[in-house]
C-alpha cells in the first residue's frame, strides 16, 4: 500500500476459485458507477463530506490529486484491481486521453450529508502536465507487459 498525503492506493487481493478470480468489493454507504468519457481532461473536485473508494472496471485513467500545490498523477485500469481512497478535503481530477470511456465504482463512505459543494468542480489553480500524465500511464503499461 502507498499514499500520497492520505491518499490510500492499495491493490485488491484475490481468491481464486478454480479459472474465476474473486474480489472482495468495498464496505460503502453509497455505491456509484461512474463513467469517464474518452479523451477529456477533466476539473478538480474536492468532497467535505464523503471519502471516495475508486476502482476502475473497464479501461484505464490517471487520478490527478493536488497536494502542497503539485499535481501527483496517479494511473488506474482494469488490468490492475487497485482501490484508490480520497478522503474528505482533498482537490482530485481525472485525466482519461484514451478513445475509450473508462468505467469505475465509486464505493462513497458518507461522513455526514453530502452538500452541493462536494459535487461543484473546481478549475485547476494551474494546468495539468499533460505529458506526465502520459507518462504514468505509459509506464504503467510497460510494468504490466514486463509482469505478464
Amino acid at each position: 500500500m502507498s499514499s500520497v498525503r492520505d491518499v490510500e492506493i492499495r491493490p485488491l487481493s484475490a481468491i481464486k476459485g478454480g479459472m474465476t478470480e474473486f474480489y472482495t468489493p468495498q464496505s460503502s454507504h453509497e455505491t456509484m458507477l461512474v463513467q469517464i468519457p474518452p479523451q477529456i481532461i477533466d476539473d478538480l473536485f474536492v468532497h467535505k463530506t464523503q471519502t471516495d473508494q475508486l476502482l476502475v472496471v473497464k479501461g484505464s485513467f490517471v487520478l490527478v490529486v493536488l497536494v502542497n500545490r503539485r499535481y501527483q498523477y496517479i494511473p488506474l485500469s482494469d488490468r490492475k484491481p487497485t482501490v484508490v481512497k480520497i478522503p474528505p478535503g482533498v482537490l482530485h481530477g481525472a485525466i482519461n486521453l484514451s478513445s475509450e470511456p473508462c468505467v469505475l465504482v465509486n464505493a462513497v463512505l458518507r461522513h455526514r450529508p453530502s452538500i452541493e459543494k462536494d459535487y461543484k468542480p473546481h478549475h485547476p489553480p494551474f494546468p495539468y502536465d499533460i505529458e506526465k500524465a502520459k507518462a504514468v500511464l505509459k509506464f504503467d503499461a510497460q510494468v504490466d507487459r514486463a509482469i505478464a
